[in-house]
């Protein structure tokens, strides 16, 4: 399976400067190349290569294989539709393949190609990126953020085999808990809300406020909330993977997909619909679940928060509100979140062939 890992580069002043004007012109160099293939209708890798290559290097004094990575960046953005002109941001990433990066790992060093030539710098990452850059193989990609330089390395990851299971543990999503699991284990969504909460009333103030230091505070926080939303979610999944693969179980997980199309929501609760982060806990939730060999299976979720698991009565009115289940037919009683994931584990033991695409 494929993993990037994520390093920061430490540039001295004057390489710093150098990668600057590489990424802008590279990107100058994609936005002419997209106006040739817009005007030219030429859109494949190989037909752009033949009109645009030798053009391009003497236009923009690029490298030979740095023009040939962006002649691919241009018409892989071209592959899903040709109906708009694909537009470039001056800092957007640029892509490097072995023959103009080279990693050092022993010393913690990069050697990759700018329009000054070859650089040499150091990088840092945490101890996981270390055990991934091992078996790094592919490209990577440049980025210029906030005034630092990153690079993002593809890495080839071996996958365990997939164990074999007849008993899940099933996982119920949601906003008010991010995730209830079969077990009774609530992973409750209190402090990532709270933070969007005042992370709305906050960009509110500042935006009313409309003041130079109001926009400095807004463009210093503005990845703050989504950070710390995925680091929750990287928790959760962590800890749900290592439960079932500690219990020899399978994870079953509801099939969300067009959700926010189909639940029609209060305008005081839009924000918190559109702001929840399901799929990238279900992909963290993937990810490493292939990483430790846990098969994972989605379902279709309708009616499983309704499902009463004693006697099998569906009907709306066995959710009194968010939190309880109640049978209105044998009376049987529960936790909601808790009831679902049970009625998910139980629909994915009998419904194994619907796996999910990344899930094995």
């Amino acid at each position: 399976m494929k993993l990037v890992a994520q390093v920061k580069l430490q540039p001295t002043p004057a390489q710093a400067d150098a990668l600057q004007r590489t990424l802008e012109t590279a990107n100058t160099a994609a936005n002419y190349i997209s106006a040739q293939a817009w005007q030219t209708k030429t859109f494949r890798r190989y037909d752009l290569h033949h009109a645009c290559y030798h053009d391009v290097r003497a236009r923009f004094g690029l490298a030979a294989q740095a023009t040939v990575r962006i002649l691919a960046k241009v018409a892989d953005a071209y592959k899903p539709d040709q109906n708009t002109k694909r537009i470039f941001k001056l800092h957007g990433s640029m892509t490097y393949d072995s023959r103009i990066l080279s990693w050092q790992l022993a010393d913690q060093t990069i050697s990759l190609w700018t329009l000054d030539g070859r650089q040499r710098m150091p990088f840092v990452c945490g101890a996981p990126q270390t055990v991934l850059l091992q078996s790094l193989h592919g490209e990577a990609d440049l980025v210029y953020r906030d005034g630092a330089w990153y690079l993002y390395q593809t890495c080839e990851v071996a996958e365990p085999l997939m164990s074999e299971v007849t008993e899940f543990l099933g996982v119920d999503l949601g906003i008010v808990n991010i995730a209830t699991d079969s077990d009774g284990t609530v992973y409750a969504g209190d402090q990532v809300n709270g933070l969007r909460r005042r992370h709305r009333r906050l960009r509110r103030k500042l935006q009313k406020k409309g003041t130079k230091s109001a926009k400095r505070l807004l463009k210093k926080r503005r990845r703050q909330e989504r950070r710390f939303a995925q680091h929750t979610n990287h928790t959760i999944s962590k800890q749900l993977v290592a439960r079932a693969e500690r219990t020899g179980r399978g994870i079953a997980l509801e099939d969300l997909t067009g959700i926010r199309e189909r639940v029609r929501a209060r305008k005081a609760h839009r924000s918190q619909l559109h702001s929840w982060a399901f799929y990238d806990l279900r992909c963290k939730i993937e990810y490493k679940a292939r990483r430790a060999g846990v098969r994972v299976v989605v379902v279709d979720p309708a009616n499983t928060s309704r499902t009463c698991p004693a006697c099998g009565c569906i009907d709306s009115r066995n959710r009194p509100n968010q939190a309880t289940f109640s049978c209105v037919s044998c009376g049987y009683s529960g936790f909601a979140d808790h009831v679902a994931a049970g009625n998910i584990a139980r629909r994915a033991a009998v419904n194994q062939p619907h796996v999910s695409a990344l899930g094995g």
